[in-house]
Formats: structure tokens, C-alpha cells, sequence
């Protein structure tokens, strides 16, 4: 049990399973952000054109109930976080491959008393901090 508890904690405990943590909480303060948004904001405005408030539409169909306003909202909510998801993804991919291409671009030189490698336009070593 002790090598079980001793496992899990140095899973939990990750960098990578922290910052998935955060990015859950966060997700989730963010959804909430939209749905008012969604429900406060968005179907109040269209509710303008059918002269009522959008969440409150419905049909009724051989007896049952059909929210087909509730579900609207639902569906505008996936797609704005949809298209916000897709924006930051796009976001990210960019700065990667920028940070990438500059990174590649980098000359370099080698510096003559410690041998490392540093950017060619360098005026000190960073690793032995002597004059280039």
C-alpha cells in the first residue's frame, strides 16, 4: 500500500498533470462565463424577434414537451466555446511555429575558451561569461 501511495503521489504531483488541473479549473470558470453570456446576454436578444425570452420557447408535440429554445442556447453555447477553443488553438500553433522558425534562425558560434555554443551576435558567454 505504501508503494501504491508512493506511485500516486508522484503522479499527482507532475508538472504536466498540475497544469491540467489548473487548465480544468479554469475550462470550467470559462463555461460559466459563457453561458451567462449565452443565457444573460445572447437569447435575450433574440428572444426580441419572437417577443419572447428564448429559453422559454417550446412546442408541444402529442403530449410532450419539446424546449427546442433551451436547446438553442445550448447549441450557440458549444459554439462559441467551440470557435473560442478553436481560436486559441490556432493562437498557440502560431507562436509555436514562430518561436520555432526563430529559434532555427539563430546563428550561432562557439566560444573559443569553454567551447559552448552561443548565439553568434553574443558579446559574453553565458556559460563562462567571457569577452567574444
Amino acid at each position: 500500500m505504501k508503494k501504491f501511495l508512493q506511485d500516486f503521489k508522484e503522479f499527482a504531483l507532475k508538472g504536466n498533470m498540475l497544469a491540467m488541473a489548473v487548465g480544468i479549473l479554469i475550462g470550467a470558470a470559462f463555461q460559466s462565463l459563457i453561458t451567462s453570456l449565452t443565457d444573460d446576454v445572447i437569447s435575450p436578444l433574440l428572444g426580441i424577434f419572437v417577443n419572447t425570452n428564448f429559453d422559454n420557447l417550446y412546442m408541444e408535440v402529442a403530449g410532450a414537451y419539446v424546449a427546442y429554445g433551451a436547446f438553442l442556447t445550448s447549441a450557440i453555447n458549444f459554439f462559441i466555446m467551440a470557435l473560442i477553443i478553436f481560436m486559441f488553438v490556432r493562437f498557440a500553433n502560431k507562436l509555436t511555429k514562430r518561436m520555432k522558425k526563430e529559434k532555427e534562425q539563430a546563428p550561432e558560434a562557439t566560444c573559443p575558451h569553454c567551447l559552448t555554443t552561443v548565439n553568434e551576435k553574443a558579446t559574453r558567454c553565458p556559460a563562462c561569461t567571457s569577452r567574444l
